[in-house]
């Protein structure tokens, strides 16, 4: 089984990764740290060199390394790509975690490695959040409120399971 956590920057795909795999005994990978790791660059600077459209085409590349017996943590954008979205549904049970708008963003505004909130005013990176809801939705095979603790989030993911 292949679980992968979608939602908007700064939902707790990690956060909430973290403690779902750990508490279903399986494997816990970020899928951006993974990015990083394997193209020696951080997220701004492959933005900065490259351009958004090639991080995509990274995240759709390194989604299928993915193992079985694992929860992914998403980028926010990786859903919004039609080859990672394919992937991860072909190949496991896609969450929508949903924060709401000030959520997310009260957790991501001033974080540099966040290029499309951090270089960004509130009211784009609204319209981002907007753009892209209706995506995260129709894609996810479960949609999770995410709101309250880590564990109470934990929780209601593992009774949709």
């Amino acid at each position: 089984m292949r679980i992968y956590l979608c939602g908007f920057m700064g939902c707790g795909k990690s956060r909430i990764g973290k403690q779902l795999a750990k508490e279903l005994g399986m494997s816990f990978f970020d899928l951006d740290s993974y990015i990083v790791e394997h193209e020696k660059m951080t997220i701004p600077e492959i933005f900065e060199k490259h351009g958004e459209p090639h991080f995509r085409l990274l995240e759709a590349k390194y989604i299928a390394d993915m193992p079985d017996g694992s929860v992914t943590a998403l980028g926010g954008g990786a859903i919004i790509n039609d080859n990672t979205a394919e992937t991860a549904k072909k190949s496991g049970t896609v969450i929508f975690l949903d924060a709401g708008f000030e959520t997310c963003y009260e957790r991501i505004k001033g974080d540099a490695n966040r290029p499309l909130a951090y270089n960004n005013p509130k009211e784009t990176v609204k319209e981002l959040y907007d753009k892209r809801y209706p995506v995260y939705s129709e894609r996810a095979d479960i949609k999770i409120k995410a709101v309250g603790t880590p564990n109470v989030i934990v929780e209601a993911i593992k009774k949709k399971l």
